[in-house]
């Protein structure tokens, strides 16, 4: 058994410090963080597990637990971990099929797939932004320019159908009215980056500047599931289609941390910082899905992703060990309790912090 497993595997689980309205625990401890090369290869463990557990032969990213059906992010997300694995005969299977059955005319993805046909055409801008970060890395990798052009493709799409000025917006449904409806777990800084390096088109950093600085005032500090942008104005809501509330951090939300934490900006790792006091003196028990924004808890659900947006926020202040910790409760919780979901994040979550297997640099 590697050092690591055995270090992480005798660790008491008692909490760290008092706070957000827990009773004070004794800490538990905190080991050190796996080397690098130790840490590439539980991610490298975490992505083979999801290739295997939910991508078909054919190419098709299955959610087994939700009806066996897929979504465009389920098929962006194995394309991601293909690449960062630097497996070209499964990428080029889950690529394939999503070209066949969800990629639309205008290059977007469409939403949902079930039963044999597309149940719902829309596209989502986060499917979209994987797809293309997927699709950019893959190309290097492999030295495909076939597959940069279609990364280029899918972002032109992106600044044509999902922006609303600098405002990336949750889809091409989601302006209109004088509103614009904005995901902030949807914003990938580094995808964006990484299209204005590929085209020179320096709008797509504007957009990720302009979406930072959505989510930073949103923020309280945990980022909300929705929010809305009028008027130059945002504020968090409840739903994509509920304008009303205050909003929630649940199951979309983790997302935009662990993305603003691998943000090559540090204004996007200022973000996620501060998520950190809401996390670091609970119990990975006491860690739920649902919260209201200013960390207080909201619900009673568990799982992976939020793990994994704790040890982002731990990753973005520079606690490395707390952060190393959280990945292996997220990786226990998901073998304990398997989800596409879990098992899409533990794995993406591993790879974003702790390599550098899916950067986006010019190649």
């Amino acid at each position: 058994m590697p050092r690591i497993h055995r270090t992480l595997l005798v660790i008491a689980t008692v909490a760290l410090f008092p706070g957000c309205g827990h009773a004070a625990q004794p800490a538990r401890p905190i080991p050190k963080a796996p080397s690098p090369a130790e840490a590439d290869q539980l991610a490298a463990q975490s992505a083979t597990a999801f290739l295997d557990g939910y991508v078909d032969p054919g190419g098709r990213v299955v959610r087994r637990d939700q009806g066996g059906d897929t979504v465009g992010e389920g098929q962006a997300y194995g394309m991601l971990v293909a690449a960062a694995l630097g497996d070209s005969a499964r990428f080029d299977r889950i690529w394939g099929w999503t070209q066949s059955n969800l990629q639309r005319p205008d290059g977007l993805l469409a939403f949902h797939w079930v039963n044999g046909a597309v149940r719902d055409h829309q596209a989502a801008s986060d499917a979209d932004l994987d797809a293309a970060r997927a699709l950019l890395v893959a190309g290097c990798r492999f030295n495909r320019a076939d597959l940069r052009a279609a990364a280029g493709r899918i972002g032109r799409a992106v600044l044509a159908h999902e922006t609303s000025g600098r405002v990336l917006t949750a889809g091409p449904w989601a302006a209109g009215g004088g509103r614009t409806v904005f995901n902030p777990s949807y914003l990938d800084p580094s995808t964006l980056i990484g299209l204005g390096h590929l085209t020179g088109d320096h709008r797509y950093s504007a957009v990720a500047e302009r979406g930072r600085s959505i989510i930073r005032g949103v923020s309280r500090p945990l980022p909300p599931d929705w929010a809305t942008v009028a008027g130059g104005a945002a504020r968090a809501v409840t739903s994509a289609r509920g304008f009303r509330g205050s909003g929630r951090f649940s199951w979309d939300a983790p997302r935009a941390l662990v993305r603003l934490a691998a943000d090559p900006d540090p204004a996007g790792r200022k973000i996620a910082a501060r998520a950190w006091p809401v996390f670091r003196n609970r119990l990975p028990g006491d860690i739920v899905v649902e919260h209201h924004l200013d960390g207080r808890r909201a619900g009673s659900s568990r799982s992976s992703v939020t793990l994994v947006a704790a040890a982002a926020a731990a990753e973005a202040n520079g606690y490395r060990d707390n952060a190393a910790l959280l990945l292996h409760d997220a990786a226990a919780l998901q073998q304990q309790r398997p989800t596409y979901y879990g098992a899409a994040w533990t794995a993406l979550g591993r790879l974003l912090l702790t390599t550098q297997r899916l950067d986006v640099k010019p190649c």
